[in-house]
């Protein structure tokens, strides 16, 4: 059995989700990073407090707890990218640092302007969703197309490699494999 790392394409009913979807046309307007199937770690640049958007930065995410546990019907699609042992460490030590450095890392509202005027614009300490997830995916070794502080969270539905598994609603995917777990 193979490594693999799982991208998690979703549309929460927050109220800067709602006018982004609105923005964007898209179906998707945020993406996280999981490196198990159960989703038991997803990472992702947002909230830090569910009743507000700021302030922001790297985050664990949990199904139905902070913004993801505020409703009850999260539209999503669930990618499975196959990676190398030494890609699934890479992706794991990327993942501690962030974690054990996360205060100084903060969220990049001013490169949504830029991403969505296709401005390519690094900060080094300062990411959107999106662009964690690509920073991430670049350096483990996955090649990107473009550079990671352009990728937009639609961007990740036709990720080369990315293999659909999933089209639902998040919190059925996420009891059902955590109730296959306890049987």
């Amino acid at each position: 059995m193979g490594d693999y790392i799982y991208l998690v394409v979703a549309q929460t009913g927050t109220r800067p989700a709602r006018f982004f979807k609105f923005l964007t046309k898209k179906p998707y307007n945020h993406v996280s990073l999981s490196g198990d199937i159960q989703l038991s770690e997803m990472y992702s640049f947002c909230r830090t407090y569910r009743p507000f958007p700021l302030p922001a930065t790297f985050n664990k995410e949990i199904v139905g707890q902070g913004t993801l546990g505020q409703f009850h019907n999260i539209p999503c699609e669930i990618y499975r990218i196959s990676v190398t042992h030494e890609q699934k460490e890479a992706y794991n030590k990327i993942i501690s640092h962030f974690s054990q450095h996360r205060k100084i890392y903060s969220y990049n509202l001013l490169g949504l302007l830029a991403v969505y005027f296709n401005i390519e614009w690094k900060r080094e300490r300062s990411f959107v969703c999106s662009q964690f997830v690509a920073y991430t995916m670049d350096k483990i070794g996955i090649p990107l197309d473009k550079a990671f502080s352009l990728y937009k969270p639609d961007d990740f539905r036709s990720f080369p490699g990315a293999d659909l598994i999933y089209t639902g609603e998040l919190n059925t995917f996420y009891y059902a494999k955590q109730s296959k777990l306890y049987t």
